[in-house]
């Protein structure tokens, strides 16, 4: 059976002017497994999101391998991209469509079925609650409304694998906490869901197993009771202080 993520010795460096050469990800690897959250847990810095641009052939790694669902991400990005939805705070929508137009364009752009596209775009405007402003310009929809469309989006082909790149990030409570069920529910419909974030609580909450990152290096990676048994820890912000004092 093929994994759903396999990285191998992945690695990103950069040429920065004040910097120099910067190693934002140092040969790296781990494995998703078909129907589970798996966290990316580190500071700001540590590499997650370069390591998620790479999966999701945003950025070109310098060095190693990864393949989403058997396809390599080098060498066969449209596979690999009509296979995966990247969500990030950070990822802007087009402000002059319409919250519907936008759902479908991201629908068409992937290949979704030309004659499912109707059906799945009203699907979607009616599970995340969005009927009343469907038909608004995204540039005239609040910030919470806007979270909505832009998972809508992500999802709108319906792909086997989702990235989730530090989504709660501006988020208030009770919007962060609506997203932790979406992605609990995207998991309870089979789906393979790469999770990254700083927040040691929501990995502790939501992922089934996790990796923590530090200065572009995994330095450990299990469930969280097998993170717990090796650190002698409970909280996994102990965990993960454990680790990054080891390394340095």
């Amino acid at each position: 059976m093929i994994e759903p993520v396999v990285v191998k010795q992945l690695a990103k460096t950069f040429y920065d002017e004040a910097r120099g050469e910067v190693h934002a990800v140092q040969g790296i690897d781990f494995e998703c497994h078909a129907g589970e959250i798996f966290g990316l847990l580190g500071a700001n810095g540590a590499g997650k999101t370069t390591t998620l641009r790479m999966l999701s052939t945003i950025l070109t790694p310098t060095s190693g391998s990864a393949s989403i669902l058997g396809y390599d991400v080098a060498t066969e990005g449209e596979a690999v991209r009509r296979n995966l939805g990247f969500y990030s705070a950070s990822t802007a929508l087009y402000p002059r469509l319409t919250a519907r137009e936008t759902i479908e364009f991201f629908a068409r752009i992937n290949q979704y079925s030309p004659e499912k596209v109707g059906e799945r775009v009203d699907y979607l405007i009616t599970r995340f609650g969005i009927s009343h402003y469907a038909d608004a310009r995204v540039d005239k929809l609040s910030s919470g409304m806007k979270q909505k469309v832009s998972i809508a989006r992500t999802v709108a082909h319906d792909p086997p694998l989702l990235i989730f790149d530090e989504p709660t990030v501006g988020l208030d409570v009770l919007n962060a906490l609506e997203m932790q069920d979406v992605i609990r529910e995207f998991r309870s419909q089979g789906k393979t869901i790469l999770f990254s974030t700083h927040i040691m609580s929501e990995a502790e909450k939501i992922c089934d197993r996790i990796a923590i990152i530090h200065s572009g290096r995994i330095l450990a990676c299990g469930t969280l009771d097998q993170l717990r048994q090796s650190t002698g820890a409970h909280y996994l912000e102990d965990i993960f202080v454990h680790y990054v004092k080891r390394q340095e």
